[in-house]
């Protein structure tokens, strides 16, 4: 479809407060304010869900680009039935899984989901201005996303949308077109999945928690005989 030229018309700051289907309005007339709010309000869920996917950042960011220009370019047959995000998300959804196939032809979920064991973005939040304080969430955000990465693909696309995205089990139930049994079922085993590869993470370090040893444990018994000497519980060797 084509389309005319994008023009700037409406001042950015004032539509923040705009819903969606004012500011699709608008982007029907080509406004490229209300384009740009809308790309920017929507663009950490796409993101997220296409990143859960195919699992590599500059092609997921990729996805979102497409997603919007397939959208933004075929406004007229967006008619209103469903939210704007939720538009977008099938389209985004539709393209990951379209490129995935296309990688992997013979990939099914069905596979996928009789698998017992499996080998798996909190995000950022408010800025934690401690520098040590943010390497420990940076490390802690690392590991998160090595683990959701690791999970089977039907159970990750779940568990980002309803653990991370926070969306509904209805939602999610009919963007994947699962039954919202099947959703709860997922997010169950991804959420073991998750705890259990995470615990495999961490077992590995547990016997060097709370070290006590070295100048510590010298000094622990430079302390005890101290207090056995004032007791004349011990004497000092000849």
């Amino acid at each position: 479809m084509q389309t005319s030229p994008v023009r700037a018309q409406t001042p950015l700051n004032s539509l923040e407060s705009q819903d969606d289907a004012c500011l699709v309005e608008l982007a029907r007339r080509n406004d490229e304010a209300a384009i740009r709010t809308l790309i920017r309000r929507h663009n950490r869920r796409l993101f997220r869900i296409a990143r859960s996917i195919v699992r590599d950042d500059a092609e997921a960011e990729d996805i979102v680009q497409e997603t919007y220009v397939k959208a933004f370019t075929n406004l007229a047959s967006f008619r209103g039935e469903a939210r704007m995000l939720t538009w977008l998300t099938r389209i985004a959804l539709n393209e990951a899984l379209g490129r995935l196939r296309r990688r992997r032809p013979t990939a099914e979920l069905e596979e996928v989901d009789r698998a017992d064991e499996a080998q798996l973005i909190p995000f950022p939040g408010a800025h934690v201005p401690d520098p040590e304080a943010e390497t420990a969430r940076s490390q802690l955000r690392d590991l998160l996303e090595r683990t959701v990465d690791e999970l089977p693909e039907p159970f990750r696309i779940v568990f980002v949308l309803r653990d991370v995205e926070e969306m509904s089990i209805e939602e999610t139930a009919t963007l994947l077109a699962i039954r919202p049994e099947t959703v709860k079922t997922r997010l169950h085993r991804a959420r073991a999945m998750m705890r259990n590869s995470i615990e495999r993470r961490f077992s590995a370090t547990f016997s060097s928690l709370f070290p006590f040893d070295g100048m510590r444990c010298a000094r622990m018994g430079d302390r005890v005989i101290a207090r056995l000497r004032e007791h004349r519980n011990i004497s000092r060797p000849d």
